[in-house]
């Protein structure tokens, strides 16, 4: 028997007063008050629990906005979109002039049956996440399988920037060769510079080096060798090394399915992967780069890292994360000695990044990508002054 029962019945039944019962149930007497009344109005009624929901929500987003998210969910997955609360909040931010927060439309979400629940999915935050600090840093590669509208498998080739997920070429073939690989690679530096290093699987059209020894280098990595650049593959059975191009590739994938007409020809898939690779990488926020900006965005706005310009053993490339300090410049040790690099009093306390190659030294902005300095290191000097324009010192 509820406590609400024993109440009401202890007035009504027992005829005691109201302020002996509230006293003795340790109640207020309004409460008291207002059950016996409610149990005279409703009867048996009055006992069922009731919700403790309020009846006005001042805080809750307008049935408008409810709606848009319920469109907007519906309209990006019939584009093969991402859908997920983050494209959505991105989506009303920039096109409707609505903040709404991510946990909101979550729930929003779900309260309409929109999210299949994945309780056995592997957590985001269990994996060992890496990126390139730089554009042209590393770029990876991978193919996957496409089929026409007869059922012929087409491969695509893809070649991804690690930094700002740039696709920086996108092509399909019959079948994905050692000498197709040269040739989209050679396309790519073509039209945005050489890589410092590049990322691929074990694959025979990428390297050999699991093959025993026999047949030497293939023609990627006689291209790269040609070129000093630094080949980097991945561990049998790792996929997540290069999980950047795999999950460009799933997102290629499930935009393609969505299209009504399925490609009856490569020139036809061609066309439709060019169009999908200007939305992704001009139109289509990523929700895994800052800001969700776009690939192009994060990919213009550094500057690129830069391949080893001699094959000379010697040559030492990296990278140093450094801060100016008070009267404008930064150090950096080189050969055991310690160098100052003047940058300009004006740039005191600001974060760089310095892309070192040798003697050859560039500072950038770490946060806009600004080039403050470019020079070649004099190893007789401590100090490296900035030239200046107006002549000689006063």
């Amino acid at each position: 028997m509820s406590k609400v029962r024993l109440v009401v019945m202890a007035v009504v039944l027992e005829g005691r007063s109201q302020a002996d019962v509230a006293r003795d149930y340790g109640l207020s007497k309004g409460w008291v008050s207002k059950l016996v009344a409610r149990y005279r109005t409703e009867g048996e009624a009055a006992f069922e629990p009731r919700s403790r929901r309020p009846k006005t929500s001042p805080g809750a987003i307008p049935a408008p906005t409810v709606e848009l998210i319920i469109r907007l969910r519906k309209t990006l997955t019939e584009q093969g979109l991402d859908a997920g609360p983050d494209t959505i909040a991105w989506h009303l931010e920039h096109h409707h002039r609505t903040v709404v927060s991510l946990s909101t439309i979550s729930r929003c979400l779900t309260r309409h049956g929109l999210v299949e629940p994945a309780p056995k999915k592997r957590p985001r935050s269990s994996y060992i996440r890496f990126a390139a600090e730089l554009p042209n840093q590393t770029w990876q590669a991978d193919f996957t399988h496409v089929r026409l509208a007869d059922g012929t498998d087409i491969e695509v080739l893809t070649w991804l920037d690690d930094h700002s997920r740039y696709a920086l070429t996108v092509t399909a073939h019959q079948r994905v060769t050692g000498p197709i690989v040269v040739s989209a690679f050679r396309a790519a530096t073509a039209e945005h510079g050489i890589p410092a290093s590049t990322l691929t699987d074990n694959g025979m059209v990428f390297t050999t080096r699991l093959a025993g020894g026999r047949g030497g280098r293939n023609a990627l990595e006689a291209e790269l060798a040609h070129l000093g650049v630094t080949q980097k593959n991945s561990r049998p059975n790792h996929p997540t090394t290069c999980g950047k191009v795999e999950r460009f590739q799933q997102t290629m994938k499930k935009w393609l399915a969505a299209r009504p007409d399925p490609p009856a020809t490569i020139s036809a898939l061609q066309a439709q992967l060019d169009t999908f690779v200007d939305l992704y990488n001009h139109h289509r926020p990523h929700r895994s780069l800052p800001h969700r900006a776009t690939p192009a965005t994060a990919y213009t706005t550094r500057p690129k890292a830069l391949p080893a310009t001699s094959h000379d053993p010697i040559t030492h490339e990296r990278i140093r994360h450094d801060r100016v300090d008070t009267s404008g410049v930064v150090t950096l040790r080189l050969a055991g000695r310690l160098h100052h690099i003047g940058i300009g009093r004006t740039h005191a306390r600001t974060h760089v990044i310095m892309l070192i190659q040798d003697r050859h030294i560039r500072v950038v902005h770490a946060t806009t990508g600004e080039l403050l300095r470019e020079l070649t290191l004099d190893p007789t000097r401590d100090y490296q002054p900035q030239k200046r324009r107006n002549g000689p010192n006063p």
